[in-house]
């Protein structure tokens, strides 16, 4: 299949082949169809495999084909975000597709001037992508209109639910038009997706191209069990034997982010720490350099981990393990993009194998072992203080971890919108 075969506008064909895209990715091929009918579409796939095209060429095509201008402080189109960094490189995609088409995109995300938002909106847009707060904090000032919103997407919806972002989702439903099109995106579906896709979707297609939770094919695990205290010398002696390659390493918390960044540019590798107590202006400072080269080192928490889409990333370290096994995916997902190759290593400390755990209950198998220990094959223990192992909602510690035992490690709401489907059937030329 072509994208010539989607029945796409002339405009958003010629700029995919601008762009050198001819065929679309297996799940722009699933997708794409049924949104350009008017369903309401689940879309499940891993990371880095052009989620962001498969619900944006039909919203765009729409748009194209829509009489007029938006109204003042409306939006045609409602993109929500999990993250700031997530929500502009959805821009970043879109935008070129929409060039030449007149098609108005906005991104309204918190960390820059809600006043200079306010001033965007006060002309109306065809695409609005947000992150949930701001949204509100927009909403409540009176300086967005969703009432004319048609078209409604969730992208990174798990991510979402990690976030806590369900009780703004509840806030924001409401206010868009009743009769609308819904189109959820995610990497994994964690068992309060399908509450989310019965409360805000009407009979969705489900399309998914590889079991939720695997990650890309190209990129080549290990895990190494390293005491915590010798956990940054092991790091530095494995970066610098690939001292020019761009490095990701994902740690948990924000002042351990800063401190390890601290701790490298000591031993020669200068980058930045990237995490929500950074302001927009210093993240975005630090994703340019990183993806221009300037620097080759980049410590973020998982804030980060939906919103970088840097092909060049060869590796991707998991200085801590997540206590969200879903995360992991995420993680490695930075690497082996666009058709590209990557490694991810992972450093587990003995107070992190209950997370090892369920990473390899959710991958299926185990991870191959490039260090051992004497005690990689304990019972799981306790997971750090403060990093419970929470499975759903925001920040912040949980409960005690659920271990196997001692045997040895082996492989492992709103009502329903009414109507829906009106879309035109996708035009033939």
């Amino acid at each position: 299949m072509d994208f010539d075969m989607l029945g796409l506008a002339p405009s958003l064909l010629d700029r995919l082949a601008e762009a050198g895209l001819d065929k679309p990715t297996p799940i722009q091929a699933k997708a794409i169809p049924h949104a350009m009918e008017g369903r309401d579409v689940m879309g499940l796939a891993q990371t880095g495999t052009g989620k962001t095209i498969a619900f944006g060429l039909p919203i765009l095509d729409a748009v194209i084909a829509m009489e007029g201008k938006p109204a003042p402080k409306t939006a045609r189109a409602l993109v929500l975000a999990p993250t700031r960094e997530l929500a502009n490189q959805i821009a970043d995609n879109l935008r070129p597709l929409a060039g030449g088409a007149k098609v108005g995109i906005a991104v309204v995300t918190g960390g820059t001037s809600i006043n200079r938002q306010i001033g965007r909106m006060e002309r109306g847009v065809d695409i609005l992508i947000a992150t949930p707060g701001r949204l509100i904090d927009l909403m409540d000032r009176g300086a967005v209109d969703l009432g004319q919103t048609q078209f409604l997407v969730l992208d990174e919806a798990d991510h979402m639910l990690d976030m806590g972002f369900i009780h703004a989702l509840r806030k924001i439903a409401p206010k868009l038009r009743a009769e609308r099109q819904t189109l959820l995106f995610s990497a994994t579906m964690p068992k309060d997706m399908n509450e989310i896709a019965q409360a805000y979707l009407t009979n969705p297609v489900r399309v998914e191209v590889a079991p939720p939770g695997k990650p890309a094919d190209k990129v080549d695990q290990e895990v190494r069990f390293v005491a915590k205290e010798a956990k940054t010398d092991h790091l530095i002696e494995l970066m610098a034997e690939h001292k020019g390659d761009r490095a990701l390493v994902f740690v948990r918390t924000k002042h351990g982010a800063d401190r390890l960044m601290r701790q490298l540019e000591r031993a020669g590798f200068p980058g930045a720490a990237l995490h929500g107590n950074r302001s927009q202006n210093q993240r975005d400072r630090a994703l340019k350099a990183f993806r221009d080269g300037e620097i080759r080192v980049l410590v973020a928490t998982d804030v980060a981990a939906r919103g970088i889409d840097i092909p060049e990333v060869e590796f991707v370290y998991n200085y801590d393990l997540p206590n969200v096994s879903e995360s992991y995916v995420h993680r490695i997902g930075r690497t082996a993009r666009a058709g590209r190759s990557g490694k991810a290593i992972s450093l587990c400390q003995p107070d992190e194998l209950a997370y090892l755990r369920d990473i390899e209950k959710l991958l299926g198998k185990s991870l191959p072992v490039a260090l051992d220990a004497s005690w990689a094959h304990m019972a799981p223990q306790t997971p750090p203080a403060g990093g419970g192992r929470k499975r759903r909602g925001g920040g912040g510690g949980g409960g005690g971890g659920r271990g196997k035992g001692g045997a040895p490690r082996t492989a492992q709401a709103q009502p329903k919108k009414a109507g829906g489907g009106r879309r035109r059937n996708a035009r033939a030329g």
